[in-house]
């Protein structure tokens, strides 16, 4: 039995702890400051420590934000493979040690960041690689929701998303738009952007941020991220030399415009589902298989440390952007 820790138990941990126990051959150890019973499979600590004691050779880090990397250290000592739930982190602080142990003890590790399995996500990466219109000269993203309708069952003032202190804020939380912008188009070399506290909600974190970016390959980028759009929605619109790839979660489908041809086409996505729908989960289960595969075959993932560590300074350099009302060159 391969046993595997988790350290919290808030949703992501709880959806992971869940499809994890889906593999017949995994138990899972769960540190949390709540209280829950033990059973065969599934046991629960207060302390990492008493967490380790259990001998886990794989940890998921999904507490919140800020304490990630100190987490991650800590486990890293104790030679456990890593499963980082994004953002990394909410700072750079620690990384460097992190990733000499990382190198030192050749652990694997993966960012968990689900709109990298998500079929609409990799089919659009597939074409823009394959310049099936042409070279891309420009690209649209847009993600908005109601961070209340996040977690309907509890007070979203009290999550961390909400929290500026535990790593919160819409552009940590949905550094997702970041992460596959920098899958399909590589690294950011300057960014600009107005990020912060526009609306009404009652929290302390940024609840926008409007970014315009340039890819070191001198492709544009504007990003449009925030908690307070109802209903939930997200596009990309991809402009090349020779048309559009464009998909929006309402039609969920990849229409193409051929400029040559002047015509709209639409490309078939296998396996496809939407975003809010329950079979959504698929794309975790698909992470979590890629994830201990790789583990089983000592190969690095295709979102490992490195990646986040880029991800998270393309972040961070979005919000210098917006406190110095400057240009902002991103950083490796």
């Amino acid at each position: 039995m391969q046993k595997i820790l988790v350290v919290g138990y808030g949703s992501i941990g709880k959806r992971h702890v869940k499809n994890l126990l889906k593999f017949p051959n995994i138990s899972v150890i769960i540190c949390t400051k709540q209280k829950f019973e033990s059973n065969k499979r599934k046991k629960f600590f207060h302390s990492i420590e008493k967490c380790l004691n259990e001998k886990p050779t794989i940890a998921f880090i999904t507490n919140e934000s800020s304490y990630h990397i100190k987490t991650a250290i800590k486990l890293a000592e104790s030679n456990l493979h890593l499963f980082i739930e994004k953002p990394l982190s909410d700072s750079t602080s620690g990384t460097l040690k992190l990733k000499k142990l990382i190198d030192k003890k050749k652990l694997i590790t993966q960012l968990g960041c689900n709109l990298r399995f998500y079929p609409p996500f990799k089919k659009i990466k597939e074409l823009v690689d394959n310049e099936i219109i042409g070279k891309p000269i420009s690209v649209q993203v847009e993600t908005g929701s109601y961070l209340p309708d996040w977690h309907p069952y509890e007070d979203y003032r009290n999550g961390y998303a909400a929290k500026k202190e535990l790593g919160g804020g819409i552009l940590l939380t949905a550094i997702h738009e970041i992460d596959y912008l920098y899958w399909i188009f590589g690294k950011m070399s300057e960014v600009l952007s107005i990020t912060g506290k526009f609306s009404n909600l009652k929290i302390n974190a940024d609840d926008l941020s409007v970014s315009l970016i340039k890819f070191k390959n001198n492709v544009i980028g504007e990003i449009h991220l925030d908690y307070f759009q109802r209903p939930f929605y997200k596009s990309c619109k991809i402009r090349c030399v020779n048309g559009i790839v464009y998909w929006n979660s309402d039609s969920n489908s990849i229409k193409i415009y051929n400029s040559n041809l002047k015509k709209w086409f639409t490309k078939k996505i296998n396996k496809n589902y939407k975003l809010t729908s329950k079979q959504s989960n698929l794309m975790y289960m698909d992470e979590i298989k890629y994830f201990l595969n790789c583990v089983k075959n000592n190969k690095k993932t295709f979102n490992n440390f490195d990646h986040g560590l880029d991800v998270l300074k393309i972040a961070l350099a979005i919000r210098a952007a917006s406190s110095s009302k400057k240009t902002i060159s991103v950083k490796y």
